[in-house]
């Protein structure tokens, strides 16, 4: 079965007066139908610009500079923005972290929904209408045709993400990117949504990209997982594999810094030191100075393996003890 989107040799840069920010480098991942890829690193760790390199969203002074992004083989680097906004919203969709990025204040959801529909196929208004209507129940909302009359403002928190959730899926995307979309809402409602999109992904085929930086979430929601650090993917595998066998020093580091992973009454584990500046990477491994494993032969990047759990690094950890 071919992925959905296959992601190879992946770049972008900025090209700023102090000099070249690589924000993404040699990112390389595949995704098949109603699967979900937990896209996992702190911030400033390159996932956001992932995302938004796969929309097509990347701006002067950023540039993809290499790779390729193929959609069920369709190569989209290269398109220009009319054949973009074709693609944008209806096979490919995101929902940002601030639902307020995605829905108008000054108009109403009925609106903002038709528009969605309407901007790429060409149906009746009624046709619309139920779609949208049908999206709304589809994330959890209560009296569909009240609340389509309803302006944001009108909605909390969690009723406005449920709302930005919807629009992402009215035209059935083949892809929904969700850029840490639950961040900012308390944890009940967050397991809600968490569910709530595990089950559309089940149940439609459209496979999810989950940015997160909150190893709980990917814990109970993905099917795989990436760890990024610096611009680049250090891990990846299936999630029991990344969380309970993580082989990265960094993506253990990550591990072991969670409160429940460390004894009772213990100072909580740290990574030492401090994400290096994305302008001043130089040829060898990115973590090599927040690193206990790191010896002369990481003056040079290592090259990610090509197993099932493959991990970039060249003195990989064993079993966790």
């Amino acid at each position: 079965m071919r992925p959905v989107l296959e992601v190879s040799g992946l770049s972008t840069h900025f090209f700023t007066r102090a000099g070249v920010v690589k924000a993404v480098e040699d990112v390389s991942f595949a995704l098949n139908a109603g699967e979900i890829l937990g896209l996992v690193g702190e911030s400033g760790s390159g996932k956001s610009m992932t995302g938004y390199s796969i929309m097509g969203l990347i701006d002067p002074p950023g540039k993809v500079v290499a790779g390729s992004i193929r959609l069920k083989g369709e190569e989209l680097i290269g398109y220009d923005e009319a054949r973009w906004q074709k693609i944008r919203g209806n096979r490919i969709a995101m929902i940002f972290q601030d639902p307020m990025m995605t829905l108008n204040p000054v108009l109403r959801i009925d609106t903002q929904m038709l528009e969605a529909v309407l901007a790429h196929h060409d149906v009746p208004r009624e046709e619309a209408l139920r779609r949208s209507r049908e999206a709304m129940v589809k994330v959890g909302i209560p009296s569909p045709d009240e609340r389509l009359l309803a302006y944001p403002h009108q909605f909390s928190g969690g009723m406005r993400q449920r709302v930005a959730i919807a629009i992402a899926l009215l035209n059935k995307p083949d892809v929904i990117i969700a850029d840490e979309p639950t961040t900012a809402l308390d944890v009940t409602i967050q397991g809600q949504i968490l569910f709530e999109m595990q089950k559309l992904c089940r149940e439609s085929g459209t496979a999810l990209i989950w940015i997160t930086h909150d190893l709980s979430v990917i814990a109970g929601l993905a099917d795989k997982v990436a760890v990024m650090y610096a611009g680049r993917i250090v891990e990846t595998g299936t999630v029991d594999e990344v969380l309970d066998c993580s082989r990265h020093p960094y993506t253990r580091g990550l591990m072991c810094s969670v409160p429940a992973c460390n004894p009772r009454g213990q100072p909580l584990k740290q990574i030492p030191g401090m994400t290096p500046s994305l302008l001043s990477l130089g040829a060898e491994c990115a973590f090599r100075e927040r690193c206990a494993r790191a010896t002369a032969q990481c003056d040079t990047m290592p090259a990610i393996g090509q197993d099932a759990h493959a991990v970039r690094c060249h003195h990989p950890l064993g079993a966790p003890t």
